[in-house]
């Protein structure tokens, strides 16, 4: 297993190329499957869970090529020969539900494992399947495999959601695409992915509206073409590179950002004493105070401060001065990577879904464990700012999401190596 060695000290300067979205990628991939005609996207970012979702869909007969080390993918699903997402894929990557709808909706019928991913909570897909439902699939469960059909095909539906789920909407979007009639999604999700996903599918023909709102109307369509669409950029990983120098003093430039892919986190970082100026390339960051300061963060569904930022902010807080109240309300158990950074000398307090940080003068780099990808990239920004050398093990789940870190901070001034397991 690869370890990353960060040694702390030292300003940032320079710049960060952003890649495109992990989780537009993913959301993007199986939109494939519901057309006979190539889909191409370009700003694919170049991570194992976009190899995953790859093989996924080549095992149901999708042809998939990359050019541009792996920036271009090219998917045909011309020859969909295999209706089964198997246990041995799916359980590597939650995103790889995502399959069900298209399948429904263009074949009739579908079997897809229950999924995996990062061990954040239970975080069902029950959401996901009473849509399937509502828009006229049977479902069944057994032995770890969802069984769909719609022998007659789906046909639209008003599903509104209890609780905002990217993923369930993103799922009834891609099924609704090909359903007779009108469907209409109330509660949904507003994610830039979402509004993405909706882009992607309007160039392949479907007919869709109100996308980036919590109401989207589909109108089913006969079938979809094909299309070539850029994959938005990465706002998790833009906020997770805009922290950097916040840790580290200095000056970066995330090439590719913008405010509004991320208005809350930004107004979080000027509360903080972090300055985030638009330029033409992207976003420039500075820290215009000696110290952070304290702020209180709530997760919240977008257009909210993102959960998937969390664990990157708690850590920068751990030197603030005064204390700071981080609310999960996303996922429960995601706070995993408290008691390493507690490690570093971080004093945190957890209870339930609360965490209360005390910030300390400065964190001490010591051995660590990654226990899920952002958690991962949190302890390697405060590896950045500690004194002496911190060494996080089990990065595995650092791949999942981020392409080249070590190259995209070193080029910055850092000192970040990996260390490649024997």
């Amino acid at each position: 297993m690869d370890s990353i060695l960060v040694t702390g000290g030292g300003e940032l300067r320079g710049e960060i190329p952003i890649a495109g979205a992990k989780n537009a990628c993913l959301t993007l991939m199986p939109a494939t499957l519901l057309s006979e005609e190539p889909l191409t996207l370009t700003n694919a970012p170049r991570l194992s869970d976009i190899k995953t979702m790859s093989s996924l869909l080549e095992s149901l007969g999708t042809e998939v090529s990359s050019m541009q080390e792996g920036k271009v993918l090219t998917m045909s699903s011309h020859n969909l020969d295999n209706l089964t997402a198997d246990y041995d894929i799916v359980r590597k990557m939650r995103a790889s539900i995502l399959v069900l709808g298209p399948m429904l909706a263009r074949a009739g019928q579908a079997v897809v494992s229950l999924p995996g991913g990062c061990a954040i909570g239970a975080r069902p897909v029950d959401l996901h399947l009473k849509a399937m439902e509502a828009l006229g699939a049977e479902i069944e469960l057994r032995e770890g495999y969802v069984h769909a059909k719609a022998p007659r095909g789906l046909r639209g539906a008003i599903i509104e959601f209890p609780f905002v789920s990217v993923g369930a909407t993103e799922n009834a979007l891609l099924a609704a695409t090909l359903a007779k009639g009108t469907t209409v999604l109330k509660h949904a999700a507003r994610e830039p992915e979402i509004v993405d996903l909706a882009h992607c599918l309007i160039a392949m023909g479907a007919q869709i509206e109100g996308h980036g709102t919590s109401t989207i109307a589909i109108q089913g369509v006969d079938r979809l073409n094909g299309a070539t669409h850029s994959v938005v950029t990465d706002r998790i990983e833009l906020g997770t590179y805009m922290l950097a120098p916040a840790f580290t003093g200095g000056e970066v430039e995330c090439l590719g950002g913008r405010i509004e892919l991320l208005e809350a986190f930004c107004e979080k970082l000027d509360e903080a004493g972090i300055t985030v100026e638009q330029t033409l390339k992207g976003l420039k960051v500075k820290r215009s105070n000696a110290d952070i300061r304290a702020i209180n963060v709530r997760t919240e569904p977008f257009p909210g401060f993102p959960t998937d930022l969390q664990a990157q902010m708690m850590a920068l807080l751990c030197t603030a001065t005064g204390t700071s109240v981080l609310e999960e309300k996303i996922f429960e158990n995601r706070f995993m990577h408290a008691p390493e950074l507690g490690r570093m000398g971080a004093k945190i307090d957890v209870n339930g879904g609360v965490a209360t940080v005390t910030g300390v003068e400065r964190l001490k780099g010591a051995p660590v464990m990654a226990t899920d990808l952002r958690a991962s990239v949190s302890l390697i920004l405060a590896g950045l700012g500690a004194e002496g050398e911190t060494l996080i093990n089990r990065v595995y789940h650092l791949d999942r999401g981020y392409e080249r870190v070590e190259e995209k901070l070193g080029n910055c001034g850092a000192k970040v190596e990996r260390i490649t397991g024997q």
